[in-house]
């Protein structure tokens, strides 16, 4: 069965705004299919617009961007963390682990994580920055899961 992907879930995976995607969706930089007035993305519709020329540097800029606001910050009121992960993985997998992540943080209520996923070459990078205890949470997760 085909993996799909609903907006919040895109959004979470490029930075981007739903609004953004969504005039993404009608200028048809997007493509993706509506059910029940839900959008949903296939692994190659996704892929297809990650790559676009025209999105590709916006969404490279919102990644970059976790980290520099993360070093940029000097006064914190709580602890924070940001990690970045560089995992060796086909394209299958890690199509599997950006998925693993993105559900883990779209089943979290109320606590605030930014989340990228790049894939190049046999790579997979994950950034993740928010609350330490939710991050090492989400990062023990992955480690202790059977790939």
């Amino acid at each position: 069965m085909e993996k799909y992907y609903t907006l919040n879930e895109v959004a979470l995976m490029s930075g981007l705004t739903t609004r953004t995607l969504r005039n993404h969706i009608t200028m048809g930089v997007l493509k993706g299919e509506k059910n029940d007035g839900v959008w949903r993305f296939s692994v190659e519709e996704l892929g297809e617009f990650f790559q676009n020329p025209y999105v590709k540097p916006s969404i490279q800029a919102k990644k970059k961007s976790i980290v520099f606001d993360f070093l940029k910050q000097n006064k914190k009121q709580t602890n924070e963390m940001c990690t970045i992960i560089d995992i060796n993985a086909n394209l299958t997998n890690a199509q599997k682990i950006s998925a693993f992540f993105c559900e883990q943080i779209s089943n979290l209520d109320g606590v605030n994580i930014q989340f990228s996923s790049e894939t190049f070459h046999s790579c997979v990078r994950v950034i993740l920055k928010g609350p330490e205890g939710v991050v090492m949470g989400i990062l023990n997760s992955y480690y202790n899961k059977e790939w």
